[in-house]
């Protein structure tokens, strides 16, 4: 195996990556709704909101321009040795929840997922986004479209050292919805425009136009994004709803989900179902309880999401090295 001098992923993570490559493969033998049902781990070892002091963040780094406010996102460092060359290396967009309409990239959930994502040898970019009531769709994935622009182009490339052929995306809750909504809207090549080579959802709503009991709590919120006053009439649902988006040229997707969460299990079962139908590798992980979105993050569940992003954009840069 011939491995690029641009790969600048650190030999931790590809350890990491050959010891969990099973996790992964064991999520492509998967077929339509099935997934891997897992235990959460709890108690003193489960540290999702963990600081890494080593970690360097530039924070507050204008990416875009909306209604004259500027919109910024932090950008997380992989460690670098002193004196060690920095050569190209994958990105991550990570995209916080809140309903559409709370939240922060800098908070200290999100600033953890950003510095752990460095750690384990990407560039990270935790990125905040117009929030309801006051930007409705499409401000917000319009936002994380250019995000990703942003971080392709050629003076960002430069500056943070970025494969600009090898970016994925992370979200959990509304931050799921758009960064499955980011994977699916277009089509064609990965690595160009805003099109990303993998994306993680974890318990994002799918399905916008969904109604029902199972989804009663959650429609007040939807309908503030969407600027709707019911979902009968309302085309921004359906716009807004990765579900609708599903194409053969979409990225490999890691998608996990409680059963018992606030969030119905059928968004995600049937956003695999669908995927998987188009032909994409989809790694779909349940968990037993009610822990939603980031909450999910134990140990393990971690080791699961960094071997499917080593395999979908660490190994793809060294198997496509000729």
């Amino acid at each position: 195996m011939l491995v690029s001098s641009r790969l600048a992923v650190n030999l931790s993570a590809l350890a990491l990556a050959a010891v969990t490559a099973a996790l992964v493969l064991a999520g492509c033998s998967q077929v339509g709704t099935q997934s891997i049902i897992v235990v959460p781990q709890r108690g003193a070892t489960y540290r999702q909101f963990q600081t890494y002091p080593n970690v360097p963040v530039v924070p507050n780094v204008q990416y875009d321009t909306v209604e004259g406010k500027a919109v910024r996102l932090d950008i997380c460092l992989p460690p670098v040795t002193k004196g060690a060359a920095i050569t190209p290396r994958p990105a991550v967009l990570a995209i916080h929840g809140g309903s559409w309409a709370l939240g922060d990239k800098s908070g200290v959930q999100w600033r953890s997922i950003c510095q752990w994502l460095a750690k384990s040898g990407y560039v990270a970019a935790s990125v905040d986004y117009g929030l309801a009531p006051k930007y409705v769709y499409p401000t917000a994935i319009d936002e994380i479209e250019h995000a990703v622009e942003w971080l392709r182009s050629p003076t960002q490339v430069k500056r943070y050292s970025i494969d600009p052929t090898l970016i994925g995306v992370f979200g959990g809750s509304a931050g799921g919805n758009l960064a499955a909504l980011v994977g699916t809207i277009g089509t064609g090549p990965l690595d160009t425009g805003h099109r990303v080579a993998a994306v993680v959802d974890l318990s994002g709503p799918i399905n916008l136009t969904a109604t029902g009991p199972e989804h009663a709590d959650l429609i007040p919120y939807q309908l503030s994004y969407l600027h709707c006053r019911t979902l009968a009439n309302c085309p921004a649902a359906r716009a807004a709803s990765p579900l609708f988006h599903v194409d053969p040229s979409d990225p490999p997707f890691f998608i996990g989900h409680s059963l018992s969460e606030r969030i119905p299990l059928s968004q995600s079962s049937s956003f695999v179902a669908k995927l998987r139908a188009n032909g994409i590798a989809v790694t779909f992980v349940t968990v037993e309880g009610e822990l939603h979105s980031i909450d999910m993050l134990d140990e393990a569940m971690r080791t699961r999401i960094a071997a499917f992003l080593h395999a979908t954009l660490v190994h793809t840069l060294i198997d496509t090295v000729k």
